[in-house]
C-alpha cells in the first residue's frame, strides 16, 4: 500500500544517496556536503520532491499492472 511506497521510496533514495558517495570519494567532488545542503527555497524544494515521488509511485503501479496482467493470461 501506501506505507510500503513510501518506506520503498526512503530506502531507494538511501541507497542511491549513499552509492553515489562511495563512488565520488577521491575525485574532489564535495558530494556528502552538497546532499546536506538546505534549498533557500524549500517550496521549491518539496516540488521537486513530490515529482520525484509521484514518478515513482506510478512506475510502481504500472509495474504491478502488468504483473497481473501476466498472471491473468498464464492461467
Amino acid at each position: 500500500g501506501a506505507k510500503f511506497v513510501n518506506v520503498f521510496y526512503h530506502f531507494a533514495r538511501y541507497v542511491m544517496i549513499e552509492d553515489m558517495k562511495k563512488l565520488s570519494v577521491g575525485t574532489g567532488i564535495p558530494f556528502a556536503e552538497a546532499v546536506m545542503w538546505r534549498p533557500k527555497d524549500m517550496y521549491i524544494a518539496k516540488a521537486r520532491h513530490r515529482v520525484a515521488y509521484n514518478k515513482l509511485l506510478q512506475i510502481l503501479q504500472k509495474e504491478d499492472f502488468v504483473i497481473q496482467e501476466y498472471k491473468e493470461k498464464a492461467q
